[in-house]
């Protein structure tokens, strides 16, 4: 399972410079008798994409995986900063969501573990409280399964 914050708000933002520009574009066509200057009313939706592209690189270059008994948060572009926490040190997930993000089903998870660094917090995921749930999951299940004995050689 891989979690990554929600592209909701930057695919909306998206549209929103695209219904911008072509506002002014048609504005622009139908007013012939607009100023020379109002053409620099383009600059607006192209300030609005520039900031939207770089918060939706922003996004894609976190994540969280589950891997077997282990949770893996990545983030970084050109220093990449990973965490590896066994689940079985997971302590408690805070589901966090303000209004905005409770009307379309997104929320903030904070991971508390047992650690050096003991918080993981990843911002503005889809369906945070089912994924707290399955992470929960997962690490209970990892606690209360009986510890393997394994010889030297690896054989049981």
């Amino acid at each position: 399972m891989q979690l990554r914050p929600s592209l909701k708000f930057i695919k909306l933002s998206y549209v929103l410079c695209l219904v911008l520009a072509v506002a002014i574009g048609v504005y622009l066509l139908v007013d012939k008798e607009h100023q020379q200057y109002t053409v620099w009313a383009f600059a607006v939706p192209g300030v609005i994409l520039v900031v939207t592209v770089i918060r939706h690189i922003e996004r894609r270059l976190v994540k969280l995986e589950i891997l077997g008994d282990r949770l893996r948060f990545e983030s970084g572009f050109l220093s990449k900063v990973t965490r590896t926490v066994e689940l079985i040190k997971v302590q408690e997930i805070s589901v966090q969501q303000t209004f905005g993000q409770r009307m379309v089903n997104l929320g903030d998870l904070q991971f508390e573990t047992a650690g050096k660094d003991s918080s993981i917090r990843i911002n503005s995921i889809d369906s945070p409280q089912e994924a707290a749930d399955h992470i929960l999951g997962l690490a209970k299940a990892q606690r209360s399964m009986p510890p393997h004995s394994a010889s030297q050689d690896g054989t049981v």
